[in-house]
């Protein structure tokens, strides 16, 4: 099976980020650390990020149109791109909502809100880089 796992603006600064929000790891790292999990469960896994929000669109159209399943990290976009939005809800293999930190307990009142939760089969936060793991396993069932 293959996965798109797709990351959105800012993350490609992972590792040097606010490290005591979003960690050590940085972009190169978690890419493959998500190939590696993935072919644990016999996925294909690619990763990609961008800081282009319609590259991310074009992305998803592309995810859509073959059916492939994404766990996403939307990052700032989640709360407020209502194209994005639209985006996901083409989708109609299983889409994974993914945040590195945990939105709802971040002081920033905006972050509480996702517009991507509404199209996500599940939604994994605050577990660090590990629950782009615990993403993979859910789309392996």
């Amino acid at each position: 099976m293959k996965v798109l796992v797709l990351n959105g603006p800012n993350l490609g600064r992972l590792g040097r980020r606010q490290p005591e929000i979003y960690g050590s790891t940085t972009h190169d790292e978690l890419a493959a650390r998500c190939v590696a999990w993935g072919r644990e469960r016999g996925q294909e896994v690619e990763v990609r990020q961008t800081n282009h929000e319609g590259q991310m669109i074009d992305w998803l159209n592309a995810a859509a149109d073959d059916a492939v399943p994404v766990v996403l990290n939307a990052a700032a976009w989640t709360h407020y791109s209502y194209a994005l939005y639209d985006a996901c809800a083409q989708l109609e293999a299983p889409l994974v909502e993914v945040h590195i930190s945990e939105p709802k307990q971040r002081p920033e009142e905006f972050r509480h809100t996702s517009l991507v939760t509404p199209h996500a089969a599940t939604v994994i936060a605050g577990r660090g880089v590990d629950g782009y793991r615990d993403a993979l396993a859910f789309l392996a069932g």
